[in-house]
């Protein structure tokens, strides 16, 4: 006689083994899987405790589960991450959205608030740029990336929450010639080549590269756009760039240099010093 494997069976079990493999949150994300598998959301699991479980359901849930056990993402499995209350398609042709990241939504909403023109350099799945074309519905928003597959996957977003944002292929400034906009954001690749080996293996492993590496120092990316923005800013206008532990003091000098007035730093829920932006006079 086969062994009965009930809901509550698997999660005890893929618990115990996803904590040997390094998953942190073993038990959440124990549950995150098995819903998905099983088309439940956490409170259909734990109704459903004593459900014994065919073998298609047993098939789905190994194969989501020796995904994670090799340190895949969560999010790349499930195909989806929430940022600033929406929800984002993922795939690994882009970075998982953070939730640090979402510290430059909230400055950019709270230091221009009238913005009528913005744009996000690196836009990435779009989470920056949809999320601010959702709280800001009469402004214009554009987005650049270099990526073809991430373009694809941020127009997806884009058409998914139905707001206005228009995207361009291309680097930086490249594909707008002299416009100008009262607000640009980016969150840049700022980690240290170095430092790339050092993090966790679900970043290392699987998030695309040319979204992390910030070069030798991590500060690469921002020695290029913050002398450059100036020339596409209205007076007036915003910078703000998400940044790394322990860059804000170079960032911020950075700005002082190219003539930006207003400059600040402003923290993520963790305290840490995630936003640097300016003003041009």
């Amino acid at each position: 006689m086969s062994e009965v494997w009930t809901i509550r069976r698997v999660l005890d079990w893929t618990r115990e083994y996803l904590a040997e493999k390094g998953v942190g949150n073993a038990r959440l994300e124990t549950e995150w899987l098995l819903g998905a598998a099983l088309g439940l959301d956490r409170v259909g699991l734990y109704v459903n405790f004593d459900k014994p479980l065919n073998q298609n359901e047993l098939g789905a849930i190994r194969g989501l589960v020796a995904r994670r056990a090799k340190r895949e993402p969560l999010q790349y499995i499930l195909g989806s991450q929430e940022f600033f209350g929406l929800d984002f398609e993922v795939t690994p042709a882009v970075l998982i959205p953070r939730h640090d990241t979402e510290a430059v939504v909230e400055e950019a909403l709270k230091r221009a608030p009238a913005a009528g023109s913005i744009l996000d350099i690196g836009a990435g799945s779009g989470c920056i740029a949809v999320a601010l074309a959702k709280n800001l519905p009469d402004a214009r928003v554009w987005g650049v990336e270099q990526s073809p597959a991430a373009l694809a996957l941020a127009q997806r977003n884009v058409e998914r929450h139905g707001v206005r944002v228009t995207l361009f292929e291309g680097s930086l400034f490249e594909p707008f010639g002299d416009q100008r906009f009262d607000l640009i954001v980016s969150n840049p690749p700022y980690i240290p080549t170095a430092d790339l080996e050092t993090l966790q293996p679900e970043v290392r492993e699987y998030e695309p590269r040319a979204a992390l590496d910030g070069g030798a120092d991590g500060l690469d990316f921002y020695r290029i756009i913050i002398p450059a923005a100036p020339e596409h800013l209205n007076p007036g206008g915003w910078l703000l760039v998400e940044l790394g532990i322990g860059q804000a003091e170079a960032v911020l000098g950075m700005f002082g240099r190219a003539g930006f007035g207003d400059c600040f730093t402003a923290r993520d829920p963790n305290g840490i010093d995630r936003v640097v932006g300016g003003r041009i006079p």
